[in-house]
């Protein structure tokens, strides 16, 4: 008789919060919190699986109404689940089918497939009991590498001193080195872009870089990605609009620099009856560079447009986004096509790092360093055993005794840290919980409000 696996007995959902900086994106300014939410399961065995997946109310009340799919499922029963909750679960209404194309916060609870989170408690947990890595678990080959490779991702950052509100200012003895003093600093020029990644190299090792843009004028952009080069020759630069380029304004700032530009990530939107999927076509046949999105293709029906178009080159398969199966899905199909694998981010806790790290660790090919905002959170972690940047790298958490894989994500949950983080969620503001960049804007412009097609300062 085949032995049943243990069920889930349990599921908790915690909304939590953390700080951020003043990060600028063509949104505006992150406010001082970021919100994200974390499942933890509890299966017969005593074991705890866990997940992290975007913030908010309504992707908080999609994971409550997943309850009655998952309690009392088996561990390995995740597939099926995943299509029940798919089925039944809650959903938010008011989806025009828009997506990320203009880069509305707004639109991403229709993006984020909150079920990520549940898919990887429950192969957390499956992975515990086979002895098994996640990455062991997903795909046709299992694990590709040991190593994953990461990228710094640089932004501007507002001088918080002209700015009302609580953020973060870390000094003295409660700095480790240079990052934790300069992440919090004002940053709007090419010495300070290149300062900032300096410091993220010193501590992590990055051998690759990528700016934020959408922020300044596309020249003054360019600006600092000519002096990340200088500073940096031999990584791969790249740079992030968010769409806020003109196509005609996108082609001038990077026709003939694909010695200086690995790939240029959403450089257009929308434009004049054109959908971005057509825009950013005419700029990569333009200018011969590379193009990675993770705006215009936010599910598999904008993929095969994207692809039927010659859009794009590089696909970042954001595991809450697409899963974590569909994901690893996307690294083989993109690979046998001949595209590029990689993974974008958004503020996150250390329980999303592991996970990109063993969705990474699945995808075959040659992928490109995965995103991770990571670093501008570092020392919040949720976990007792933090998975490391360092040399630029991720490797696979290993027993320090036995030098084996550990099982599942690699890492447990403190749950001290956990209600701690759940605590500052419900105690500030709750303007804060679902994400707003316009909050701190107001400091610099009255009545500002998101244009997708104007950098953030520029008004």
């Amino acid at each position: 008789m085949a032995t049943k696996l243990p069920k889930v007995i349990s599921m908790d959902v915690y909304p939590v919060a953390g700080y951020d900086s003043a990060l600028l994106t063509v949104t505006g300014c992150h406010s001082p919190y970021f919100t994200r939410n974390i499942v933890v399961l509890e299966d017969e065995a005593g074991n705890k699986g866990i997940g992290e997946i975007h913030g908010g109310e309504d992707i908080t009340a999609m994971l409550e109404s997943y309850k009655p799919f998952v309690i009392g499922a088996e561990i390995s029963d995740y597939r099926r689940v995943i299509t029940d909750i798919r089925n039944g679960g809650y959903k938010v209404k008011g989806d025009s089918g828009e997506g990320l194309q203009e880069h509305i916060l707004q639109n991403f609870k229709f993006v984020v497939k909150a079920v990520a989170a549940v898919e990887c408690a429950m192969m957390d947990l499956l992975g515990k009991y086979l002895n098994k890595p996640i990455a062991a678990l997903l795909g046709d080959g299992g694990i590709q590498r040991t190593e994953v490779p990461f990228l710094a991702y640089l932004f501007y950052v507002a001088d918080t001193k002209k700015i009302d509100l609580p953020y973060l200012v870390e000094s003295g003895a409660n700095c480790k080195d240079d990052w934790d003093i300069i992440r919090r600093q004002v940053t709007l020029t090419p010495e300070a872009v290149v300062a900032e990644a300096k410091a993220a190299q010193k501590r992590y090792g990055f051998k690759n870089f990528k700016l934020k843009g959408g922020v300044l004028s596309g020249d003054e952009e360019m600006e600092a990605i000519d002096a990340l080069k200088n500073a940096f020759p031999d990584s791969r630069i790249n740079i992030d609009p968010n769409g806020a380029w003109s196509l005609n304004e996108a082609i001038r700032l990077c026709k003939n620099r694909r010695d200086t530009v690995a790939y240029v990530e959403d450089p257009c939107g929308p434009e004049a009856g054109y959908s971005s999927r057509e825009i950013m076509s005419e700029f990569r046949d333009a200018t011969g560079i590379k193009v990675a999105t993770n705006m215009l293709a936010t599910n598999w029906r904008q993929f095969h447009h994207s692809t039927v178009l010659h859009a794009v080159d590089i696909i970042l398969a954001d595991p809450h986004f697409w899963t974590l199966s569909g994901s690893v899905r996307m690294a083989y199909l993109l690979n046998d096509w001949g595209y590029t694998w990689g993974s974008h981010s958004n503020n996150h806790f250390d329980i999303t790092l592991a996970t990109f790290m063993q969705v990474a660790a699945a995808a075959p090919g040659e992928i490109t360093p995965v995103d991770s905002h990571y670093i501008w959170q570092d020392g919040q972690e949720l976990t007792k055993n933090p998975v490391q940047i360092r040399d630029g790298v991720i490797k696979l958490p290993t027993d320090p005794k036995t030098g084996e894989l550990l099982p599942g994500l690699g890492i447990e949950i403190d749950m001290d840290k956990v209600l701690k983080a759940n605590e500052l969620y419900r105690t500030m503001p709750a303007c804060y919980r679902d994400r707003d960049d316009s909050i701190a804007m107001q400091y610099f412009f009255n009545d500002w409000k998101h244009d997708p097609k104007k950098p953030c300062m520029i008004r």
